[in-house]
């Protein structure tokens, strides 16, 4: 197996513009647990920034469900997802961590185009290429050395020493706890700097996860799902570097619309939902954009 890459934050000169991904790594430093929230849009990225996050998330479910109305099955490709990378980019320079799936079946382009379009950083999961969301059944695993080869060629497609390549494995729900700790530490050795553990159950999990591995390793605090709500005080107690909300406001967001679509259609008004709303000023304000005056 290789040695490990990038293990600590990357030095960068005090001449220039820290890299995102350098920004990412300082984040984390300053931060632990370093909540890490998705964001569905360019709008809700500079919503996320005004509240005080210091890492924003583009969710491959987020871009299916919003972008393209279709669940997460593997559908969307390398370029929906740069579209969205793109415009979120280009709204807040907050690092962006992005779900790659399984690489497209180049995980060294993905790496190279994640990187022109502005994210700090990339997962990559072990699933086959026709992926399920991690917290359905029926998931299927690839090999722990097709995984290695996947991490190998995304390091070979690192143009910025300081962009973030998390491995995540989907391993705990279908081999158990010591197979999805093996195939962790299998892909730490193969230069990932990062360890997503998706779908775990309990918080001793995370413990035992954190202690093995000996890199950041990523809670995905996730609704509906298997992983229960835990606090960012429980996860700190456990050693784990990140907790993820990946579509929390937008599944907020999609509630609070239905009631208004809801309403309109039903009682033909808006009225009673006005308090559901951001107003015109509201959003003119997190824009910075001054209205010109009446005369």
């Amino acid at each position: 197996m290789p040695g490990r890459v990038n293990k600590t934050s990357p030095k960068k000169s005090s001449k220039t513009r820290a890299s995102p991904g350098a920004r990412l790594w300082a984040a984390l430093k300053a931060e632990r647990p370093l909540q890490i929230v998705g964001v569905i849009n360019a709008y809700a990225a500079i919503l996320a920034k005004d509240v005080g996050f210091k890492v924003l998330y583009l969710s491959g479910a987020g871009v299916a469900n919003a972008s393209y109305g279709v669940p997460d099955i593997g559908i969307t490709k390398l370029e929906d997802v740069l579209i969205d990378v793109r415009r979120i980019t280009r709204a807040s320079k907050l690092p962006l961590l992005v779900d790659a799936d399984t690489g497209w079946d180049d995980p060294r382009k993905t790496v190279r185009e994640m990187i022109k379009a502005g994210a700090a950083g990339v997962h990559l999961e072990d699933q086959v290429e026709a992926k399920r969301c991690g917290h359905l059944a029926g998931k299927r695993l690839v090999s722990s050395n097709e995984m290695v080869r996947r991490i190998e060629a995304a390091v070979k497609g690192r143009t910025d020493p300081a962009f973030v390549i998390m491995a995540r494995t989907d391993a705990v729900a279908s081999e158990g706890l010591k197979a999805g700790i093996e195939r962790a530490r299998i892909y730490r050795e193969a230069g990932a700097d990062m360890i997503f553990a998706e779908a775990i159950t309990d918080l001793e999990q995370y413990r035992a996860f954190a202690s093995a591995v000996k890199v950041p390793v990523l809670a995905n605090i996730t609704e509906f799902g298997k992983t229960p709500l835990l606090t960012v005080e429980q996860l700190a107690s456990a050693g784990v570097s990140m907790a993820l909300y990946p579509l929390s406001a937008f599944r907020a967001m999609n509630a609070a619309a239905l009631k208004v679509y809801r309403a309109l259609r039903l009682e033909g008004t808006q009225k009673n939902v006005l308090g559901e709303m951001q107003t015109r000023a509201e959003l003119y304000e997190f824009l910075r954009y001054q209205a010109p005056k009446a005369r």
